[in-house]
C-alpha cells in the first residue's frame, strides 16, 4: 500500500505482536481509559504503515481523511498551511492524527510529512467512530483532546500529592496516638449506664465540655451513644422528660473501632455512617472516643488556622515562623486537586495577611499612620498569581505636603518592612523593586509624573517598568490612594497606540522554545534537559494579556480575568479563550508542583538553582505532550499580537 511519495508499505500485525502490542497502546491515553475489548478492536481493524523520512503521509491534497493514524515509532511533522501559522505540528509515539479532519470529516489542512524511519497503526475512520460509540473515553478524547490530556495530567498529580499530603498528616497513625480522651492523658472517657436520667447526661455533657455522651453496660462495652446533635431531635423537639432514661433516646447500634485501628478508618468510618464521633475500644471496653474534629485538628492547617495565626502574630519572630505554614497549606490543597488559579489566589491572599500584619506591627513601632499612605503589590502578587518561590515587588504611596521632608520616615519604615519579609522567606527583589527605593516610595502625585515619563518615553528601562508595576493592587492602608493611578494607566493606554506597540515589541524578544518542527526546545543546564517554566512558560501568557488589556481599557490586573475580558472584546470563540486560560494555568501548576517538591526536599536542588526550572525528561508523557500544547497556544496568541500591533 502506498502514500502520495510511493514508498509507504502497510502490513497486517502478526498474531505474536498482537499482546505487546495491546500492552504498549495502553500505556498512552485515550487506550489506559478504554475497555480492553475496545482497544483490541482497534489493534484488529489496524495496519501497521512505514514511512521512509521525509515521506508525505497526508496533505490537502490527498482529499477527505479516511483513516486515523497513531504513531508507534518515529515522528510526524505537521507543516505549511495553518500549521505553519500555529507553529508547527510534532507528532510522536502514542500520539493519535489528524483528529480534526477525522472528527469534522474532511481533508487536512496541513502537509504531514515523517521527519524520521516511522512507523504507524492506521485505522479506517469508519472503525473509529464505531468503536467511539460504545467507548466514551474514546469519544471524549476526540472530541476534545487537549482538555483531556489536562484532566489526565491534574488527576496524575492530585493523586501522587493526595497520597503525600495524607502521609504526613499521620492519618496511619493508630487512634491510642489521637483519641481525645485517652487513658494515657489520665481521663476516661465520659459514660453514663443505660438508666441514667437525661438530667445527669447532659449535665455531664455540659460540666464536661464534650459533644458526646458514651452508654455503657456492665463490662464496659459500648451499647449507644448520645451527640449534641441528637439532642435537638431526640430530646428536645419531642419534648422529652429530663428524667427519661438515656436509653430511651440514645443511637444504637454504635459503630467502634479498637485502639489499633488507625485515623484514616475512623475518618472512613464516619463518612460513610454520617457520623461525627466514634467509640475506641481496647478489649471491647470503650478507654476513649474520637471525633470529627479530632481528626480536622490532625491536619493541622485550614486557611481559617492559617490565616488567624498569621493575624494574631505578636511580632516579626512570630510571622517568620508561622509564614512556613503557608507552603505547608499549599502543598495540602495541592492533595485535595485545587486548581492552580485558586491555589494561586490562596497563596497570594495568606502573604497579604503576612504583609498586612508586618505593615501594622511595624508602622506602629515608627509611629507612622497608614490612614496617610498604602502599601501597594507589584508583579505576581499584584496579579494574585504569587507561587511558593517569588521574590518582592512592592512600594508605597503616601500622602504628604512636603515629600523630601516626610520620605526618610516611610522609607526607613519600608526598609525594615522589606527585611522582615525576606526573613520570612520572600526574598529581597533583584531589581529593587521596593518601598525600601526612594523610586518606589512616592506621592500620588510622583507615581502619576513616573507612569507618564514610562508610557511617553518607552525606553527599554520604561517598558520593563510598566510590565512590572501596571499589575499593582493595594495592600495595606488607604486604598483609594491607588484609584487615580489606576485610572491613569487605564485611560492613558488607551490612547497611546504607540506605546501598546512598543509593550508588544519588547515581549515579543522572549518567544515560546519550540523548534521549527513543533516539539519543545530545552536547554541542557547541568547535564539536564531543562524548561524555565517562567520566563519561556507563563511570561508569554502574562504579557499578551496585558498588553491588549491595556489596549482594550480593560482593569482587570490578573491573567485569567483579563483573557476572559479580551475574549469578549475581540469576539473570540468561547474555546479559544478556555484554551489560553488552561495553557497558562497548567504551566502555573507545574511551577507549583516543581517549588513545592524543593520546600518538602524530594529534590535535593533544581538545576541552576532556578526554583522555576523543570527536567523536561522527567516530565511523564501526559505533562510533556501538554506542555507542548499549552507552547503552542502562547505562540499562537503571540502571533495574534504581532499581527494586531505589529504592522
Amino acid at each position: 500500500m502506498t502514500t502520495e511519495s510511493g514508498a509507504a508499505r502497510a502490513s497486517v500485525p502478526a498474531q505474536n505482536l498482537l499482546a505487546n502490542l495491546r500492552a504498549e497502546l495502553m500505556r498512552t491515553p485515550p487506550f489506559q481509559l478504554m475497555e480492553p475489548q475496545h482497544v483490541d478492536r482497534f489493534i484488529a481493524a489496524a495496519e501497521e504503515v512505514y514511512y521512509a523520512p521525509d515521506e508525505t503521509l497526508l496533505s490537502p491534497a490527498s482529499g477527505v481523511v479516511e483513516h486515523l493514524l497513531c504513531v508507534r515509532r518515529g515522528a510526524v511533522t505537521g507543516r505549511k498551511g495553518f500549521a505553519e501559522m500555529s507553529g508547527g505540528y510534532l507528532y510522536e509515539a502514542g500520539d493519535l492524527f489528524p483528529i480534526g479532519a477525522v472528527m469534522g470529516g474532511r481533508a487536512v489542512t496541513s502537509t504531514y510529512q515523517s521527519s524520521q524511519d516511522t512507523f504507524c497503526l492506521r485505522v479506517p475512520v469508519a472503525v473509529v467512530k464505531a468503536i467511539a460509540a460504545e467507548s466514551p473515553p474514546l469519544a471524549d478524547f476526540l472530541g476534545r483532546r487537549v482538555m483531556k490530556f489536562l484532566e489526565l495530567s491534574s488527576q496524575a498529580l492530585q493523586s501522587a500529592w493526595a497520597s503525600q499530603t495524607l502521609a504526613e498528616q499521620s492519618l496511619e497513625a493508630p487512634l491510642a496516638t489521637v483519641m481525645r480522651r485517652a487513658p494515657v492523658a489520665g481521663r476516661a472517657p465520659v459514660t453514663v449506664t443505660p438508666d441514667a436520667p437525661l438530667s445527669h447526661a447532659l449535665r455531664l455533657m455540659h460540666d464536661q465540655r464534650v459533644g458526646s455522651i458514651i452508654v455503657l453496660d456492665g463490662q464496659g462495652a459500648a451499647l449507644g451513644i448520645l451527640t449534641r446533635i441528637d439532642v435537638l431531635g431526640r430530646v428536645t423537639l419531642p419534648q422529652a422528660p429530663l428524667s427519661t432514661p438515656i436509653e430511651n433516646v440514645m443511637t444504637t447500634p454504635v459503630h467502634t473501632l479498637s485502639v489499633v485501628d488507625t485515623a484514616q478508618d475512623a475518618a472512613l468510618l464516619m463518612s460513610k455512617h454520617g457520623i461525627r464521633h466514634v467509640p475506641v475500644t481496647y478489649a471491647g471496653r470503650v478507654v476513649g472516643v474520637v471525633s470529627e474534629r479530632d481528626l480536622f485538628a490532625m491536619q493541622r492547617l485550614s486557611l481559617r488556622q492559617v490565616s488567624t495565626a498569621l493575624r494574631a502574630a505578636p511580632d516579626v519572630e512570630t510571622l517568620r515562623l508561622e509564614s512556613r505554614d503557608v507552603r505547608r497549606f499549599a502543598g495540602n490543597l495541592l492533595g485535595q486537586g485545587v486548581r492552580a488559579r485558586q491555589l494561586t489566589e490562596l497563596i497570594s491572599h495568606l502573604n497579604d495577611v503576612l504583609t498586612e500584619r508586618l505593615v501594622q506591627l511595624l508602622a506602629a513601632q515608627h509611629g507612622l499612620d497608614m490612614q496617610r499612605a498604602c502599601w501597594i503589590a507589584f508583579g505576581s502578587e499584584g496579579r494574585r498569581e504569587q507561587t511558593i518561590a517569588t521574590d518582592q515587588d512592592n512600594g508605597l504611596v503616601f500622602l504628604s505636603e512636603d515629600a523630601e521632608r516626610d520620605r526618610p520616615a516611610w522609607l526607613a519604615f519600608a526598609r525594615q518592612v522589606n527585611e522582615a519579609l525576606d526573613a520570612c522567606g520572600y526574598p529581597l527583589c533583584r531589581g529593587n523593586v521596593m518601598a525600601s527605593n526612594p523610586a518606589c516610595c512616592l506621592t500620588p502625585d510622583e507615581w502619576l509624573a513616573r507612569f507618564a515619563h514610562w508610557m511617553e518615553h518607552g525606553a527599554p528601562e520604561d517598558l520593563l517598568n510598566a510590565s512590572i508595576f501596571f499589575d499593582f493592587r493595594p495592600l495595606v492602608g488607604r486604598a483609594d490612594l491607588t484609584l487615580a493611578m489606576r485610572s491613569f494607566v487605564t485611560e492613558r493606554a488607551v490612547r497611546l497606540p504607540r506605546f501598546i506597540k512598543q509593550l508588544a515589541t519588547n515581549a515579543l524578544r522572549f518567544r515560546p522554545p519550540l523548534n521549527w518542527l513543533g516539539g519543545v526546545e530545552t536547554r541542557k543546564v547541568e547535564g539536564r534537559e531543562t524548561l524555565d517554566l517562567k520566563m519561556q512558560g507563563t511570561a508569554p501568557f502574562v504579557d499578551v494579556a496585558r498588553i491588549y488589556a491595556l489596549a482594550h481599557g480593560i482593569e482587570a490586573t490578573g491573567t485569567r480575568a483579563r483573557f476572559q475580558a479580551i475574549g469578549h472584546a475581540l469576539g473570540v470563540e468561547p474555546q479559544e479563550g478556555e484554551g489560553w486560560i488552561s495553557g497558562f494555568e497548567f504551566l502555573q501548576m507545574l511551577r507549583l508542583q516543581v517549588q513545592l517538591r524543593r520546600e518538602r526536599r524530594e529534590a535535593v536542588r533544581t538545576p541552576d538553582g532556578n526554583p522555576n526550572l523543570i527536567d523536561f525528561d522527567e516530565l511523564n508523557d501526559i505533562d510533556r505532550r501538554v506542555v507542548k500544547e499549552a507552547l503552542r497556544v502562547a505562540r499562537r496568541l503571540q502571533q495574534r499580537m504581532e499581527l494586531d500591533y505589529m504592522r
